[in-house]
């Protein structure tokens, strides 16, 4: 049987190229072009890569059409709401979910090597009292590759596990140092009696020789946020990630980029613009003004937390925290102007023939801001607790592309629109 091919015609020779069709076990087949330049001696443009297949991976898959979003084969509406977080990060690095006897070894695993080098408590005294968390954390991962610089090459799948292991397991408490230094709060180490998530929030609220009572919806809800943002395909974090690996750098400088990608508005800083929206809106007799305000197509203004890139019908981690807040509502008696605001704009949004049309449904930035804020986490540290989410992703990603090959440092090409060459007016 032959291979399907998709043939192109260069339509000022006549020429014809063919190139092999590739199968995906879901979502859309690919066109191999990689001898594409080769043939032609042509590039292919393509803006944002929103046609092109950077990698084959298999760990997460998306139809945003159908609004999808599975790890590792499992539906993340599974994942959020009947496992944990560390099930889910488990099942990213090592492609199974954990048993019971693996569950309690990688949780046991986790806490032994939540502490950071005391040394490194100098690097965050470097730092001015206001620089913003992100801006630390990003810089303390790197650093982390002096401190276990022997995982600069890793030879062995075992050597690698570790590293993946200690990075997501220090993490949270790089994370929770960088806050409380940005805050000139006493800084709380690890408590290996607490579970992981249970630990991040006694280390962002605690204070030495004092009881931080946790609510157990307050730490589900926070591990409900780490699952769902995992892992999400080749996002700009990812494949930031994915670029510096494969120069043969060391797997923390391709985290700490994975984090600077991150931290941009229109990515892992969307949910702290979505409160800072709602707080500009001020009350909910204010909404419709600004309604008007993201219709105008002559105004710049751009309601934040709705419409996605990838999905076009509804963000299913979006629906999942949707019902969360409602829970969080009723067991934590939240009552804020801020949650009256982002409810009648959802409602509005979920009607009006403008929005439905563009298919701007609510995304996940939308509710987890407002359930982050019901936590009582500062927006300053709402990208930090997107890294702690992405954390197994980025790992699970840099693993398989270690784990290939045929591994190529990644090179885009351009189309250039620049001067021909040209010669000094005055030879100096």
């Amino acid at each position: 049987m032959s291979k399907e091919t998709v043939t192109l015609i260069d339509n000022r020779t006549g020429t014809e190229y063919e190139f092999p069709i590739l199968k995906s076990t879901l979502g859309p087949d690919v066109v191999d072009i990689s001898t594409f330049y080769g043939n032609t001696g042509m590039f292919t443009l393509d803006r944002g890569f929103t046609s092109t297949a950077s990698c084959r991976s298999r760990i997460t898959y998306i139809d945003g059409d159908l609004g999808k979003l599975m790890y590792r084969g499992y539906d993340i509406a599974y994942l959020a709401t009947k496992k944990s977080f560390l099930d889910t990060a488990f099942l990213l690095l090592h492609k199974e979910l954990p048993n019971k006897d693996e569950y309690k070894n990688f949780l046991l695993e986790l806490k032994k090597r939540s502490f950071i080098h005391e040394s490194m408590r100098k690097l965050f005294d470097a730092f001015p009292d206001n620089a913003h968390p992100m801006a630390i954390l990003s810089a303390a991962v790197s650093a982390l590759s002096t401190f276990y610089f022997d995982h600069l090459d890793m030879d062995s799948p075992d050597q690698a596990k570790e590293m993946a292991h200690r990075i997501i397991a220090k993490i949270p408490t790089i994370a929770a140092f960088s806050y409380r230094y940005s805050q000139g709060l006493p800084i709380i180490y690890p408590d290996l009696d607490k579970g992981f998530t249970e630990n991040f929030l006694y280390m962002i609220r605690g204070y030495p020789h004092h009881h931080i009572d946790l609510k157990p919806i307050e730490v589900k809800a926070l591990d409900t946020i780490f699952t769902l943002h995992a892992d999400h395909e080749q996002n700009a974090s990812t494949t930031a990630v994915r670029v510096v690996a494969s120069t043969h750098a060391h797997p923390y400088a391709a985290i700490s980029a994975g984090i600077g990608a991150l931290w941009g508005r229109a990515h892992g800083g969307a949910n702290e613009s979505v409160i800072r929206q709602l707080e500009l809106i001020g009350s909910v007799e204010n909404v419709d003004k600004f309604i008007a305000k993201a219709k105008d197509p002559n105004d710049p203004f751009r309601l934040m937390g709705f419409g996605h890139r990838v999905y076009k019908n509804f963000d299913p981690r979006a629906t999942i925290l949707k019902n969360l807040q409602k829970q969080l509502v009723n067991d934590l008696s939240i009552d804020s102007e801020l949650m009256e605001v982002a409810h009648r704009i959802e409602e509005i949004a979920l009607n009006d023939e403008y929005f439905i049309k563009r298919k701007l449904y609510p995304n996940i930035d939308f509710y987890s801001g407002l359930i982050l804020q019901a936590l009582k986490i500062p927006k300053e540290m709402f990208a930090v607790i997107f890294v702690i989410g992405r954390t197994p992703g980025w790992i699970a990603q840099w693993l398989e592309l270690k784990e290939q090959p045929d591994m190529k440092i990644a090179r885009p090409r351009q189309h250039y629109l620049g001067p021909l060459e040209r010669t000094p007016k005055y030879d100096i």
